[in-house]
């Protein structure tokens, strides 16, 4: 952490509002490790209001821009997120879901919940808050996020001292220390990602091949994943049924399980499904296809859509 001191005593402020403006902009680069050393710093240096303002003001910069972006291009916004993102795409469906039950007041705290605060910010946008509104909530949201690491780093700052002397004793082997665990974090959760891409690799079904299937009678039983305010919104296909992604299992315990399901979402690679798929798998049943490009791909096409529910 002594570098981490060292960038806050060459650049002062400066560093930490790049830092943060990386992170919230997407950058899988950690912020709470600086703003806990310049927390701690504040004693001796710049004081904490300026550090706490600093940050804040980047997050609220690298928001508005995501902001703007869902508002102008909607979810396709969404789809960039999860390409840039180390966070699954899984995080698209929970967000909305959150999104769905508290409003933009998920604002105030999304941020604290890792891999949801972007997905939040475009959502805002897409769902056509107000920019007003959307400043307002996101400024309380990031002072609250970038305060409370300033915070425990002002309070332990004797603590912070200890290892920051620690890693200065160690020279440069302290620099490669703080490199490793750094791209140990960055390591880990990109694992986490290309193993959720991994199972998305299943034998999807195309619209085409669906549509097919229900004009020649041999329709599957096609589960809808979306929250239900998507559902109402945007319509469902003709004879979806709904299921929550993470207790989709119990909604077919009526069915044998050699039954051929087909399920979609409104999620980037169709995340949501996958998620959906796995319990359907663990449950027994053998054969479940996500469906290429979800309802949105289905749309596109011309195929039906009726009033959800």
């Amino acid at each position: 952490m002594q570098h981490f001191a060292a960038l806050i005593g060459e650049f002062g402020l400066l560093a930490v509002f790049l830092n943060v403006l990386l992170e919230q902009g997407g950058m899988p680069l950690p912020s709470w490790p600086l703003l806990i050393v310049a927390g701690a710093l504040t004693l001796s240096g710049t004081g904490i209001i300026p550090t706490v303002l600093a940050a804040a003001a980047a997050s609220i910069v690298a928001d508005a821009g995501w902001y703007v972006a869902g508002k102008r291009w909607g979810r396709k916004v969404l789809a960039t997120l999860c390409q840039i993102s180390l966070s699954p795409d899984s995080c698209v469906q929970q967000t909305e879901s959150i999104f769905s039950r508290v409003g933009p007041s998920a604002l105030l705290f999304v941020k604290f919940l890792p891999g949801l605060g972007l997905v939040t910010v475009a959502m805002a946008g897409i769902t056509g808050l107000s920019m007003p509104v959307f400043l307002m909530l996101d400024a309380l949201g990031g002072l609250a996020f970038v305060a409370f690491p300033v915070l425990l780093g002002r309070i332990f700052h004797d603590a912070v001292d200890s290892i920051l002397i620690t890693l200065a004793q160690l020279g440069h082997y302290g620099g490669v220390l703080l490199v490793g665990v750094i791209a140990l974090y960055i390591a880990v959760r990109w694992i986490k990602r290309w193993n959720f891409v991994r199972q998305l690799r299943m034998d999807r079904i195309t619209v085409a091949e669906l549509a097919e299937m229900i004009h020649d009678g041999k329709s599957p039983v096609i589960l809808d994943v979306r929250p239900a305010d998507a559902r109402l919104r945007d319509g469902i296909i003709p004879g979806a049924h709904f299921a929550h992604p993470s207790d989709i299992d119990s909604a077919m315990t009526q069915y044998p399980h050699d039954t051929q399901i087909v399920i979609y979402c409104a999620c980037p690679n169709e995340a949501a499904a996958a998620v959906a798929a796995q319990h359907l798998k663990r449950a027994g049943f053998r054969t479940i296809r996500p469906l290429l490009g979800g309802i949105e791909a289905w749309s596109k096409a011309g195929y039906p859509i009726t009033a959800g529910g």
